[in-house]
């Protein structure tokens, strides 16, 4: 009776751990995309923020050399969200400004805000978070910056988690 009540437990305490760490491990996977810096608003969103955006999708090639057609908001949506000066407002020490965008494997990439603004640049960045009409998979996503106009991909960030907006001062 002993023996089965100790195997009780120790199954009982083995099955409690394995469903804590998949819980952990699924709270984990629920990331965020951090706007912060020079914003009036800073922002904490998540995949179902994106509703509230205009959605916006770009057939392009991939660095795999395959078409892929990638849907999501433009960065500048997300940035005037927060409160970022934009459009008639970025000018003089304004345009000074730039864009720090970080991966969860410490990837950086920097836009000058000029690049972005549609003021100034017919380009739009786009803050992906499908891909062929699913979600980004797991290594790209959940969120992803795609730059249709740049020749190297190399600006293209997997896993962003932070956008900084800064002063190059």
């Amino acid at each position: 009776m002993l023996k089965n009540r100790t195997l009780l437990l120790s199954f009982y305490f083995t099955t409690t751990l394995m469903l804590a760490a998949t819980l952990t491990v699924k709270a984990q996977n629920v990331a965020t995309l951090s706007i912060m810096g020079e914003v009036a608003t800073p922002l904490e969103l998540k995949k179902e923020d994106f509703m509230g955006f205009k959605s916006v999708t770009y057939k392009v090639r991939d660095r795999d050399n395959k078409e892929h057609e990638f849907k999501g908001a433009p960065l500048i949506a997300i940035l005037e969200k927060a409160g970022v000066t934009t459009g008639a407002k970025l000018r003089g020490e304004n345009l000074a400004k730039f864009v720090f965008v970080t991966a969860a494997d410490g990837y950086e990439v920097v836009y000058a805000l000029p690049e972005i603004d549609p003021e100034f640049t017919d380009q739009v960045i786009l803050v992906a978070i499908e891909k062929d009409g699913q979600p980004l998979p797991d290594g790209e996503g959940p969120f992803r910056i795609i730059v249709p106009n740049d020749k190297k991909q190399a600006r293209w960030t997997r896993e962003v988690r932070s956008i900084k907006v800064m002063f190059a001062k």
